[in-house]
């Protein structure tokens, strides 16, 4: 899949990582129940990093009043996303990419620095939304949210 690019319409690429509280995660275990805004970045602590997770953090009871879930991905390890998340109280799940196997399947690898990439994946596991931009960070929770929202207008009138 990693040599397949990514689109809008896309199937979202599934992956199983270790959470900040120690669990494993699957992507699928998701899919069918929520909505998943998916976003990569490049290093916890750092001003942009803090500051877009901020953002989500900020609003996510608008982003859970679109039966969204928000998983944030770096390569930072657990113990790092551990003390971003407790400093700043997160509210969603952060998974380390060490490796970066995700960034790959996502085509978020970046060139000199790991991308900032949001992307939003609808309930049937379909990619809505690709937003990508290293310095507009803000723009980031913006689209999220815009694209939740057109997601929700189109099932109610279903």
């Amino acid at each position: 899949m990693s040599n397949e690019k990514i689109k809008v319409g896309s199937k979202a690429p599934l992956f199983e990582a270790i959470a900040d509280n120690g669990e494993k995660i699957s992507l699928a275990n998701y899919i069918g129940k929520y909505n998943i805004v998916l976003y990569f970045y490049p290093k916890d602590f750092t001003p942009g990093c803090t500051k877009e997770a901020c953002s989500f953090r900020d609003n996510w009871d608008k982003l859970k009043d679109y039966n969204a879930i928000v998983i944030g991905i770096s390569s930072d390890n657990l113990e790092t996303h551990k003390r971003f998340k407790e400093k700043y109280k997160i509210p969603f799940i952060l998974l380390s990419d060490s490796k970066k196997e995700i960034r790959k399947k996502y085509n978020a690898e970046g060139f000199i620095f790991a991308d900032r990439v949001t992307f939003v994946i609808d309930k049937n596991g379909i990619i809505r939304s690709i937003y990508k931009s290293q310095f507009n960070i803000e723009a980031h929770i913006n689209n999220a949210l815009e694209t939740l929202k057109s997601l929700s207008v189109k099932n109610e009138s279903k």
